[in-house]
């Protein structure tokens, strides 16, 4: 009875048809932030009409990085630059009657900028245009704080989509992700979120969409439940449990093609939670063939079955550390109520990661294999879960998520500076990121019921 309630506690509807607190997180996404003021760009002709995406695209992608203080537009100059040759130096008038010289604006400059209220420390700035048939955009980023138009210029480049509302936001992503290049950030802008899309009861499919929530397709269309959906670390494959076939296997899909790949699952009454190895040569997954589910490595193709965890509890959801390829973390219920465990490639070396209290499931390794992700009932009733972040060699955690709802099945963007996760903060559970801190909360879908988020490249 007792795994039974466990199980259900872990994969909840899916499957059914003390360390001290520690300032870890500041190492990941806090930290004194760059002032950045991103005026409104304009353009001429046949691209004004896309202007608003643009800048949009562009205000979000820098906002959503976590490394900028956004200057509110509010506090910008009446004359914004559209160019370096729009700045002018004042020019000095010499002292008369006692005076000190005086700065004559002759135009725009650095220091309307660089001084309040704007207190900026970059300038993005630029204009559009149709050229050839195409959107074109010439884009600087230039640093305030210098004295002079050559030392403040930091790049300038030019940019070129389809003279339509999708290419005016690729040209705004890919500036956004040359201003991140400049300040250490990663751009997210191709990488993919799938997840579990519920559009009415009993029918489960996997989706994918964009980092920032557009785009959304689905990628299966079985008419069954497809759950726990796992992306392979080089982004070509997707590993998932479906019930297309009467008892939960395991498929794969390519996502290059599209197409399904052949796996050899098992048979049994619960197989689920897939995971890729970093290398791409192995899926991990849990399957109760031999009993109660139990943690087990295949080839690429389902061959070579071999089992990783014996312990008589349900041992599930295991991920491999992408930076080592050799620790695993998964959930058990060996000692009482699922905890997180930590072992080898191998099933050896056990040790409990959390404390015991309460239900901690789902976890997720930081691309840096220093630090998980994971949901944990601690301090709260059962079933409550709140997102925490755990480093895995001091067992010092934070805690992300505070009494806002059921917030579970954490997953890491590719950056190393964003979670998404699933979460009932607005009644029904819906796809969410936040900063590694807990800030800069975004919600990706507000259609249906959507759970188990991944993010991969």
């Amino acid at each position: 009875m007792k795994k039974r309630a466990l199980l259900f506690a872990i994969v909840a509807a899916a499957l059914i048809v003390a360390a001290q607190e520690s300032d870890i997180l500041i190492k990941i996404s806090k930290g004194d932030k760059t002032a950045i003021a991103v005026p409104d760009f304009r353009a001429s002709g046949a691209a004004a009409q896309y202007m608003a995406v643009f800048n949009q695209t562009l205000w979000n992608d820098l906002d959503s990085s976590g490394l900028f203080k956004m200057v509110s537009k509010s506090l910008y100059p009446l004359t914004v630059p559209q160019q370096p040759s729009d700045l002018r130096p004042p020019r000095m008038e010499p002292a008369r009657r006692g005076q000190p010289p005086r700065a004559v604006p002759q135009g725009p400059w650095l220091t309307d900028w660089a001084n309040p209220p704007v207190s900026a420390n970059y300038l993005a700035m630029g204009f559009a245009a149709e050229a050839g048939g195409a959107f074109a955009l010439r884009g600087w980023l230039m640093n305030v704080g210098q004295q002079d138009v050559a030392n403040a210029t930091v790049f300038g480049k030019t940019y070129a989509g389809e003279l339509s509302e999708e290419g005016a936001r690729k040209v705004a992503h890919e500036y956004a992700a040359d201003i991140l290049q400049r300040f250490g950030g990663v751009t997210l802008t191709g990488t993919k979120i799938y997840w579990v899309h519920e559009s009415k009861p009993g029918i489960k499919e996997i989706w994918q969409m964009d980092a920032d929530g557009s785009n959304k397709k689905p990628i299966t269309q079985y008419n069954s439940i497809s759950i726990t959906p796992a992306v392979s670390h080089d982004g070509t494959r997707l590993a998932f449990t479906s019930y297309a076939r009467g008892n939960p296997a395991i498929f794969v899909h390519s996502l290059e093609t599209g197409r399904r790949l052949p796996f050899y699952s098992p048979v049994s009454t619960m197989t689920a939670t897939p995971e890729f190895t970093p290398d791409g040569r192995y899926i991990l997954f849990a399957t109760s063939i031999s009993g109660s589910a139990q943690i087990h490595i295949a080839n690429l193709d389902g061959t070579g079955l071999r089992r990783l965890t014996y312990s008589g509890a349900i041992d599930m959801e295991p991920k491999v550390n992408p930076k080592t390829g050799e620790q695993i973390v998964f959930t058990s219920g060996r000692s009482g109520l699922p905890q997180i465990y930590r072992m080898n490639r191998e099933g050896a070396d056990v040790q409990r990661l959390t404390s015991g209290e309460g239900e901690a499931v789902n976890p997720a390794w930081h691309p840096d294999g220093q630090f998980i992700a994971f949901a944990w009932t601690r301090g709260y009733a059962p079933g409550n879960y709140n997102i925490f972040v755990m480093d895995v060699a001091t067992r010092q955690y934070n805690q992300l998520t505070h009494g806002t709802g059921r917030n579970e099945n954490p997953s890491w963007a590719p950056d190393g500076r964003h979670i998404v996760f699933s979460s009932t903060r607005s009644g029904s559970p819906q796809i969410w990121t936040m900063l590694a801190d807990g800030t800069q909360l975004r919600q990706l879908t507000t259609q249906g019921r959507n759970t188990q988020p991944v993010w991969g490249k």
